[in-house]
């Protein structure tokens, strides 16, 4: 075993920049988005990052689902198609608006939505098809968006991990579809908590601003609510972070970006481990996590391992619970199926569940020799599990 463990930078990562914007902010007098200009000025700037759309900024990534979604039409009676492998905010985001949310299976090297499959559970009832562009990978954009064009359901991108990626050289807010972020601690930018949706056209946004403020139009002085809403509005202080690190985010990826080939590489050549794989289509990846599976291992061995790598000095995670052996995907709006059934739907989906670890993301930010400390720790870790 290494004897000695890696310090990795911290995360989140802050500083002067913060500071001045919270300041900013405080000495505004105005701390809530109505009356000041930090929200404003983040959604311009978190929209021209991304190539243009129009920003709205929430409460959390969560709500960002939940909004979007709405906005393209969901609700009781309709369906989402949503990847089987992901956070289960996916899937909730749905089924907290009375939708059903459908699982499918996902691609066993990209751990991204299969839009093969995605394909075969589009029904009449389907109102959105949700890719997650999982550790930052972006997921078939060529290939959804021809299923979408084709059967008429918009996509919603969970775009939670995907802060800065792009697809053929063009970012986010150039693919023309909506799509969610996150900004919760662990994200790749964050305020503790917080989320954007980016829409591709000003009507979009106008219905989301709408509902984000509990349905009330901009000045209204006689409470004419003019929809259904909740108050899922952003505060002053959190979008002054987000504003400072969003100038961080760049230099960041660009580190991750090149820590991650060295990593994988020699990940790869650690018996039974298999790093997350790429498609050369994903032209800037921003690595939300450093993904790998050792194939076969039963969950509870895997477990045991991030255990002993947690020991170790190393930041890792088990993969995410595929949502359907969640207790919480089958309270309200789950699919008139078994557990089983959608297993046997979505054998990747399972697996990957079972045998996959993550390490955050700030790994990546740590300096070469510590990409080969972290391979010779699960090295290590796995020879005396043997």
């Amino acid at each position: 075993m290494t004897d000695v463990a890696p310090v990795f930078p911290d995360w989140p990562q802050y500083g002067d920049e913060e500071r001045a914007g919270l300041i900013r902010a405080l000495d505004q007098g105005q701390w809530w988005r109505m009356g000041g200009t930090e929200v404003d000025s983040f959604e311009q700037e978190f929209a021209d990052y991304h190539g243009g759309g129009h920003v709205l900024a929430v409460t959390n990534g969560t709500h960002a689902l939940e909004l979007a979604l709405q906005v393209a039409g969901v609700g009781p009676g309709t369906e989402v198609i949503v990847p089987a492998f992901t956070f289960i905010s996916s899937s909730q985001a749905a089924q907290r608006i009375g939708a059903v949310a459908v699982p499918v299976d996902v691609d066993p090297e990209t751990y991204n939505i299969d839009p093969a499959a995605a394909a075969a559970a589009v029904t009449d009832r389907t109102k959105a098809i949700m890719p997650v562009h999982m550790a930052g990978l972006l997921a078939d954009m060529d290939a959804l968006a021809k299923l979408s064009a084709d059967t008429g359901v918009p996509l919603v991108q969970d775009a939670a991990h995907a802060h800065g990626a792009e697809w053929q050289g063009r970012r986010i807010g150039e693919l023309g579809t909506t799509a969610a972020f996150s900004f919760q601690n662990g994200k790749l930018m964050t305020a503790g908590e917080g989320g954007a949706v980016l829409f591709p056209d000003a009507g979009l946004y106008e219905e989301a601003f709408l509902r984000h403020s509990c349905g009330r139009p901009r000045g209204d002085r006689r409470y004419l609510h003019a929809t259904s809403g909740s108050n899922f509005r952003l505060n002053e202080f959190s979008a002054s972070v987000l504003r400072a690190q969003l100038t961080r985010l760049d230099d960041q990826i660009a580190t991750r970006e090149q820590r991650w080939p060295l990593l994988a590489s020699l990940l790869s050549e650690i018996p039974g481990v298999v790093p997350q794989g790429g498609d050369k289509r994903a032209t800037r990846n921003p690595h939300y996590m450093a993904m790998f599976r050792i194939p076969g291992m039963a969950e509870e061995r895997r477990n045991q391992l991030v255990d002993e790598l947690i020991a170790a000095g190393l930041p890792a995670f088990a993969a995410f619970r595929a949502i359907y052996r969640c207790d919480g995907f089958w309270e309200t709006g789950a699919p008139d199926e078994t557990v089983e059934q959608i297993a046997a739907r979505c054998p990747n989906s399972d697996r990957i569940s079972e045998d996959c670890i993550w390490l955050h993301h700030r790994t990546l930010l740590g300096t070469e020799e510590q990409m080969h400390q972290i391979a010779r720790i699960v090295s290590d870790v796995l020879t005396k599990q043997a």
